[in-house]
């Protein structure tokens, strides 16, 4: 009788669980349906584990800052006299991590490490929404692989826990404007709030979003309530921060010391530095794969229509940030903005990844549309078969930059001439050390994902049809 009583709640257990794909049938679906995004995830935490921790003098300066955090309960500058001139909230999450763990840089690093991860994650999600599953993990790929990526990833810096918060806070924005959701406006404002008290570069994400509430929302454009819903949390802890604990001016956020020192005669900026920055960081293959990826849409408007706005969006967020860098560096002439694009230019990073990301659904689209003897139709499909080589021969230049950078004591990012922003790496990898074989072991994960990921969203769906 208990054996029979067992098997039944067994049973019963199995069904509910295997319902929320937790069960064991349930859970080889879910594997089988995230396999590929699980391999990009695992295979680049391994190569970025084992890359750097990467130092410079910023590094250092945010180190001071967090473990001030642990000693005068506030993120100040001993040496100084002041408070750290940034927001706080990545100090307080890194001390966070030092009280748990140990004060340490590699403890610090670790954890810009796992946002870093958490990003990869984010555009993923975000890719998925606008463009569809193949977009989202490719994009995730190639974001995840870029020496641009690791490198800040594994540095003692707050950019890559700004740039989490703040793609998270535009992907619950985005489906709070689809389901007109007051409830994930004011999640959205949260995250924004967190966002911005980590680093003021956040604000730019405000655009991505504000377009797409434009574009969703033209009837209910002058409802007061989801902007009021949004804006309340940010206001919260702008006023906690600002006026409750520095007894100042919310506006403070604003008043940076990166606005304050100007070039010097000797290395003045073109206004084509941060066009040289993109060039050396993401390298030409990449920018080609870009610039092919919204050539083919926009000639072919009817058959792409459904990611049109995931275009202009991405586009439009590109040349706000880079070109607020540009005015900032070269029209107003202040050093950090010239000397630092590789943080000031980092908001931009997801969407162009997202572009050239978007070039291999879209040439899958133009193979299925030859047959309707589309206008112009075999001339974009040759040119989108271009932007997936260029894509292609751009992860595996990036692939190698990664192993190259892992490797050399120093590595700087070229923004004009001899002016760069630089790093350097005091745990460099040798081929001695066992942890060159875990990075080899990384890259084939992500090219596995994305090899999986091709074969779920490209020949399986073609070989169905057939």
């Amino acid at each position: 009788m208990l054996l029979k009583c067992y098997a039944l709640f067994a049973g019963r257990v199995n069904q509910v669980l295997n319902r929320r794909g937790l069960g064991k049938v349930g859970f080889k679906a879910w594997l089988s349906s995230h396999f590929a995004l699980l391999s990009i995830l695992f295979g680049s935490a391994l190569f970025s584990f084992t890359a750097g921790p990467f130092q410079n003098w910023d590094t250092g300066l945010e180190f001071q800052a967090a473990s001030a955090v642990m000693k005068y309960g506030v993120p100040f500058n001993a040496n100084a006299g002041t408070m750290f001139n940034q927001p706080p909230m990545g100090f307080y999450i890194d001390s966070l991590a030092f009280r748990i763990f140990g004060l340490s840089i590699n403890t610090g690093v670790a954890v810009v490490t796992c946002f870093g991860l958490g990003c990869t994650v984010l555009v993923y999600l975000i890719g998925k929404a606008w463009y569809g599953k193949l977009t989202g993990l490719v994009a995730s790929a190639i974001f995840a692989v870029t020496p641009w990526q690791v490198i800040l990833s594994r540095s003692f810096l707050i950019d890559a826990q700004c740039l989490f918060f703040s793609l998270l806070f535009l992907l619950i924005g985005y489906y709070a404007i689809r389901k007109n959701s007051l409830w994930l406006f004011t999640l959205s404002g949260v995250f924004f709030g967190v966002a911005l008290m980590t680093k003021l570069f956040a604000i730019l994400m405000l655009f991505p979003l504000a377009i797409l509430y434009f574009h969703y929302k033209p009837k209910k454009l002058w409802n007061p309530l989801p902007v009021l819903y949004f804006s309340l949390p940010v206001i919260v802890l702008l006023q906690i921060w600002y006026h409750d604990v520095l007894r100042c001016n919310i506006l403070t956020i604003f008043w940076q010391d990166d606005f304050k020192n100007y070039n010097s005669p000797a290395s003045m900026p073109s206004g084509f530095f941060t066009l040289n920055f993109l060039l050396g960081a993401l390298g030409a293959f990449f920018l080609a794969a870009v610039i092919i990826s919204l050539l083919v849409s926009s000639f072919q408007t009817k058959l792409f229509r459904n990611v049109l706005t995931a275009d202009l969006t991405c586009l439009a967020t590109i040349i706000l940030v880079v070109g607020l860098d540009t005015f900032l560096g070269w029209g107003l002439n202040f050093s950090a903005p010239f000397t630092s694009a590789v943080k000031y230019d980092y908001q931009a990073l997801p969407f162009l990844c997202l572009l050239a990301g978007s070039v291999l659904t879209k040439c899958q689209r133009l193979f299925k549309a030859l047959e309707t003897k589309l206008s112009r139709g075999k001339l974009l499909f040759g040119a989108a078969c271009l932007g997936v080589a260029c894509l292609a021969i751009a992860v595996a230049s990036n692939l190698s930059d990664v192993n190259l950078y892992s490797r050399l004591d120093t590595v700087a990012f070229n923004v004009q001439g001899t002016v760069s922003y630089g790093f350097s790496n005091s745990s460099k990898l040798v081929e001695s050390n066992g942890l060159i074989y875990l990075q080899y072991a990384g890259f084939a994960l992500l090219i596995l994902g994305l090899i999986w990921a091709v074969k779920e969203n490209l020949i399986k769906p073609k070989s169905a049809a057939e």
